[in-house]
């Protein structure tokens, strides 16, 4: 075990983040954020939908009574983790493939969304679009107009993000959807899709570099892609990077097809994630940061922020605030 753990602490130290797009190409590998063809960008503030709750609710009452069911007992992030999974009938080990260096970093890493308490993620990495349709018409899928735009998560999370929007509102404050409807539910084709404008992109680059060659690049594009994904990290250790400058692994990027959290509807990007009032209102709600280089990136644990560190999360902190990982 101890040797096992060693080695997931290797990979996790040499691997970029796991999310979507970065806001910015920097030395910290905070997330350079693109709006894609055809996504909106976030309205006004007074186009959010509107309060549901009554006039002089308590929202910090209201979200420790959401939060307030039972916190896992057993010690460390895997044990938690294991219990967790148990109520859906997964294991670790089903869930994540200990001989994939993609999924152990994902689960290792950013798994703090298996820790939720809606209904977590199936698999560490989704092969097709079909196992993702399943996963999400099993979870349930609430939809919502968030910001003039239609927003689509698991329930759980959905009521969540509304009370946190009727807070917020309550406060003077905005919170609403980045890039259009991709900040909630997206499917695998679209993880698929971005992994390719990286991906492509740079073996043209590196070809004309010298770096690498017709047959290298032919074998990378007809591997399967858990396998492409793995090649591309091996070389990335030799100076042969894949994001958009060429410059930081491709998953400061990108998502690794299949791994994203917005897969499993827990997944919501906030344009207003810079301010700190904004942050602490999600986070009433069940809502927090958990993909390091992800800043706009929220994740729906629906716990409370003083049970974390008990759930086997460490907060981290970097010039773009706090964030929530797995503490292996």
């Amino acid at each position: 075990m101890r040797k096992y753990l060693h080695a997931l602490l290797v990979i996790a130290a040499t691997l970029g983040a796991a999310c979507y797009e970065p806001v910015s190409d920097d030395s910290e590998g905070t997330r350079e954020r693109t709006v894609q063809p055809g996504s909106r960008t976030a309205p006004a503030a007074n186009t959010e939908i509107q309060p549901s709750a009554t006039p002089g609710t308590d929202f910090s009452k209201q979200s420790e009574t959401m939060t307030d069911q039972s916190t896992p007992q057993v010690k460390g992030f895997r044990n938690n983790v294991a219990q967790m999974l148990s109520r859906e009938g997964l294991s670790i080990d089903s869930v994540a493939d200990s001989s994939s260096p993609v999924e152990r970093r994902v689960f290792e890493e950013y798994g703090a969304v298996y820790l939720t308490k809606a209904k977590p993620p199936s698999k560490a990495m989704f092969e097709n679009d079909s196992e993702v349709l399943a996963f999400q018409s099993a979870a349930g899928i609430s939809s919502e107009n968030i910001g003039g735009v239609t927003i689509e998560l698991q329930p759980a999370a959905m009521n969540a993000l509304k009370a946190a929007v009727d807070e917020a509102r309550s406060k003077g404050l905005s919170i609403t959807p980045r890039d259009g409807a991709d900040a909630g539910k997206r499917s695998y084709s679209k993880t698929l899709e971005l992994w390719k404008s990286r991906f492509e992109p740079a073996l043209k680059h590196w070809k004309q570099k010298g770096r690498l060659d017709d047959a290298e690049i032919a074998r990378l594009k007809g591997l399967p892609i858990k396998q492409q994904v793995a090649e591309v990290l091996k070389h990335e250790n030799q100076g042969i990077f894949f994001n958009t400058f060429f410059n930081n692994s491709i998953l400061y990027s990108v998502a690794a097809p299949g791994t994203s959290q917005h897969l499993s509807m827990l997944a919501f990007d906030v344009t207003e994630f810079a301010d700190k009032r904004v942050q602490d209102v999600l986070a009433n709600h069940g809502w927090f940061r958990t993909v390091q280089n992800d800043a706009p990136h929220f994740t729906y644990l629906g716990h409370r922020k003083s049970d974390l560190n008990d759930l086997g999360l460490k907060s981290v902190s970097k010039k773009d605030g706090v964030f929530w990982i797995p503490n292996v």
